[in-house]
């Protein structure tokens, strides 16, 4: 798939643009501060509806301005869709060809993009709900089904903590009716994420051997909260934990196992990657978004799009390389960077735009 054009309305600096791009290689160069960022954005927020930078929708709209638009037209293997995505201050509707969709999962998935920025190298060091967020923006993509549980399981969850929170004498009963429901979606988000981990781990594995010189072996792990040896006895082992932490739930009034607690570990030769170089974080980092990019494609039989932000700079050649290998394949990409000094072996068919002041003009 890839995107033809691109109409921004009042996002960020960006009063009102419109333009073509390349189907291949697109590259947006200019200074510091003047908009690079926010276009890869737009394309972002018209794929998922949200921003990678910010939890704030209102951030997004340009200063002084009450609402913004971002419409685009993309093309498939046996469709062109028209894509737009209006946010006011009622909130988000989002339409796909033209036709307005009730729910989120009813958009989500038609258009897929892969990010690579710089601050994607917490995934390796940072929190476990950086890492959480990141299964769920790929997966969400992958699956609808997936968002359609976890809002339910955040919906369940939101519910019990807040009987916990201001309930003076907690029924137990109903507190047990709510376990039901929660270890009725929690498992379906937990198989949900066991699954695509799995998948991750294959392709990965193979992308870092091939990066590092075949001379580290990458595997990924899920840490569910609730330990599990098969997807059978999962529901009793959730209900088990859950039973098992009620004392402490009743005390701090919040819920303590569950999904919202899960993470992932990465291993390089079978030690933790969080104790490795910076330079063994950008290779793995690397690998994850390369099988990210394979594994899109073998389930939705579409190349996603590929984002990258300012991360050539980060990159050495060899990784550099690789990277633009990936490229060359049939994948659109585009790329933000300060100069095009640092981008070496660049393919011939690509179009190269200037920004400044959120204005745009084509090389």
């Amino acid at each position: 798939m890839w995107l033809k054009n691109l109409s921004i309305k009042q996002f960020r600096n960006y009063h009102n643009i419109e333009v073509d791009f390349n189907p291949k290689l697109n590259v947006f160069v200019g200074r510091n501060a003047q908009g690079k960022t926010n276009l890869l954005e737009s394309i972002y927020f018209l794929a998922l509806t949200r921003s990678h930078r910010t939890k704030t929708d209102k951030n997004l709209i340009q200063f002084e301005e009450e609402q913004l638009q971002v419409s685009g037209l993309l093309q498939k293997k046996t469709a062109t869709i028209p894509l737009e995505i209006d946010l006011t201050q009622k909130g988000r509707i989002t339409k796909v060809n033209h036709l307005k969709q009730a729910r989120l999962s009813d958009y989500i998935g038609h258009m897929n993009v892969v990010l690579f920025a710089p601050e994607d190298l917490q995934l390796v060091k940072g929190a476990p709900a950086i890492r959480r967020k990141f299964i769920d923006m790929e997966l969400g993509q992958i699956k609808p089904i997936y968002l359609s549980d976890l809002s339910s399981y955040n919906h369940i969850l939101k519910q019990r903590n807040t009987y916990l929170k201001t309930t003076q004498n907690i029924d137990e009963t109903f507190l047990s009716v709510l376990d039901d429901q929660l270890v009725e979606y929690g498992c379906r988000v937990m198989i949900h994420r066991a699954d695509f981990i799995q998948k991750m781990d294959f392709f990965s594995q193979k992308k870092h051997f091939d990066i590092s010189d075949q001379l580290e072996e990458l595997s990924i792990n899920y840490q569910p909260s609730v330990n599990f040896v098969d997807k059978e006895h999962l529901a009793d082992s959730f209900y088990r934990a859950l039973q098992k932490s009620r004392a402490r739930d009743l005390f701090k009034k919040n819920t303590g196992v569950g999904p919202h607690r899960d993470d992932m570990v990465f291993l390089i030769n079978g030690i933790e990657a969080s104790f490795g170089s910076q330079g063994q974080h950008r290779s793995l980092v690397l690998s994850i978004k390369l099988a990210e990019i394979e594994l899109m494609e073998s389930i939705t039989k579409e190349a996603p799009i590929l984002l990258l932000d300012d991360v050539m700079s980060e990159l050495d050649n060899t990784r550099q390389l690789k990277l633009l290998e990936t490229i060359s394949q049939n994948i659109q990409t585009f790329i933000t960077t300060t100069s095009l000094e640092h981008l070496q072996n660049l393919p011939d068919n690509l179009s190269v735009f200037t920004v400044k002041n959120g204005q745009l003009s084509v090389n």
